[in-house]
């Protein structure tokens, strides 16, 4: 299918930075009310058929609650049970206007907490077009599903697909039995290998796959499919750029063999 993964358009990136921005807005509250998980998966947030959303968070009373940026009908909206409060997108808020309005929203369901404010506050006005976002939302979902469908096909322990608001890039991991001793903070730890999978719509937007640890004299004379690239310039891993497969209606195909053949590079170099 040609429209798998569209063309970005031109004046995506504004749209992507209010994207961004409501995602930091959104990512502090499972920051601060979710059952924190060892990688921190509870501050992901998941593409669903309606957008972009955070697991299901507990109230006092033994409900749940959730929050997502519905890319449908382009609001953030706070979901707790059957009731529904719908924040536009198209607005014009700021990163802080958005955060703040979000808190006062789960304070009055009978939460508080200390929420990490520098995630979100920005006092930039915001650009939002909601064609540009349902063409990005288009990327997104058929990008989850390739990756689900890789993910599946693998050995060992997985990831879930998520939405990282920090860097606002969508990815998943695959876990190695090799381990490493990580020095952090003065505080050494291990670490499990892994392989990363992940798109990132900013600028020149593209697909990535990172070994860690990166063995660089064993992968980099490793050939890539379908124009993709091994990168050391900054961070190490490899590059496929999404220009390089849009419009393509074997786009799938593809984006599968490019994850395909990282992981098979490198998944020797990270298992014991």
């Amino acid at each position: 299918m040609a429209d798998f993964l569209p063309p970005l358009p031109d004046d995506f990136e504004p749209t992507r930075a209010t994207l961004h921005a409501y995602a930091h807005a959104v990512g502090a509250i499972p920051r601060t009310h979710a059952d924190p998980h060892d990688k921190w998966w509870h501050v992901s947030l998941k593409v669903t058929e309606r957008g972009l959303e955070t697991d299901s968070m507990s109230l006092p009373g033994g409900e749940t609650f959730n929050v997502r940026l519905d890319l449908t009908s382009h609001e953030v909206v706070l979901a707790a049970g059957s009731d529904e409060t719908p924040i536009s997108m198209t607005d014009g808020l700021t990163g802080t206007e958005m955060g703040e309005r979000l808190i006062d929203l789960v304070g009055g369901l009978g939460l508080a907490g200390e929420y990490n404010r520098e995630k979100f506050e920005s006092s930039d006005a915001r650009e939002y077009t909601p064609e540009v976002v349902s063409t990005y939302f288009t990327a997104a979902r058929n990008v989850r599903d390739v990756f689900e469908r890789h993910l599946a096909s693998l050995p060992g322990e997985v990831s879930q697909v998520q939405l990282w608001p920090h860097n606002f890039d969508l990815a998943c991991e695959w876990f190695g039995t090799r381990v490493e001793t990580y020095e952090e903070g003065g505080e050494v730890t291990e670490h499990p290998s892994q392989l990363n999978l992940g798109f990132y719509p900013e600028g020149r937007a593209y697909f990535y796959s990172n070994p860690w640890p990166f063995e660089t004299d064993k992968l980099t004379e490793m050939p890539l499919p379908h124009g993709a690239e091994w990168h050391t310039e900054g961070w190490e891993g490899s590059i496929l750029y999404y220009d390089q497969l849009a419009g393509d209606p074997d786009a799938a195909t593809k984006l599968a063999d490019f994850a395909r053949a990282v992981f098979d590079a490198a998944s020797p170099t990270l298992t014991a």
